[in-house]
């Protein structure tokens, strides 16, 4: 039993949990605007090869 009274203490005063969830939620909105970046010159490419193509 004390065993499992030093593991609950343990993770009551554990903070890694909120860290990795703070730096998820960091991270998150970071990736998202990489991805756009990275997408939406080759979504304008393909547009302006079909004007280039059509004239």
């Amino acid at each position: 039993m004390p065993v499992l009274i030093e593991l609950h203490e343990r993770l009551q005063n554990s903070e890694h949990g909120v860290a990795a969830v703070e730096l998820g939620l960091m991270v998150a909105p970071i990736a998202v605007v990489v991805i756009v970046v990275v997408r939406l010159p080759r979504t304008h490419l393909s547009t302006f090869n079909t004007v280039a193509n059509s004239v």
